[in-house]
């Protein structure tokens, strides 16, 4: 680290941020690709709503600071000999740290779309057109069986009709109502 001592002072500043904020980086990066981070810092350490409606993420986080520190040293590093004027080399390194935050945010969100809740709730398929699998007797004189596809996996349900008459398997039906979480009511397509 003697080549440090031979430094200007904002270069310095630079280098004396830059190493641990990156030693730190790569531990973190480390612990998200093995799962590890679980505990990963994203809590503010204060209290306020800071979420923006509907994101997961916090503004003033662990990850965040790390973010911000990297870009912002590294490149006060890279374009020290190239700008002369200190005050806009600075103004450029916040900038650049502030761009490592928002791509960080644009990232962590596009990673959320991939998330799907696959949880199957029988509210979704009223108003559906599906198929009866087992024969559904006249008038809730008995139960059948439809065959719905929801959120790409085949469901079973029980079934009965208000019909006069019964329903053959392998006909069209469509969903009209829903008794209980395990029960819905269709009539002949």
């Amino acid at each position: 680290m003697d080549f440090l001592n031979e430094l200007d002072s904002l270069q310095k500043i630079f280098w004396y941020i830059a190493i641990p904020v990156s030693v730190i980086f790569v531990v973190q990066a480390i612990l998200t690709f093995t799962g590890l981070d679980a505990l990963d810092g994203t809590d503010a350490d204060f209290d306020g709503n800071l979420e923006g409606g509907d994101t997961p993420f916090q503004l003033f986080s662990l990850r965040n600071l790390i973010n911000f520190l990297l870009g912002f040293s590294w490149t006060g590093i890279a374009l020290y000999g190239r700008i002369a004027n200190h005050n806009v080399l600075i103004f450029l390194a916040v900038l650049i740290g502030l761009i490592f935050v928002a791509f960080f945010f644009l990232i962590a969100k596009q990673l959320m779309k991939l998330a799907e809740n696959n949880s199957f709730n029988i509210q979704d398929i009223l108003h559906q057109t599906c198929t009866v699998y087992l024969t559904i007797p006249a008038a809730k004189s008995g139960k059948g069986k439809i065959q719905i596809s929801v959120k790409g996996s085949v469901r079973e349900i029980d079934a009965v009709t208000l019909s006069k008459e019964r329903i053959e398997t392998g006909s069209l039906v469509y969903i009209i109502g829903i008794e209980g979480n395990h029960l819905v009511i269709v009539e002949k397509v």
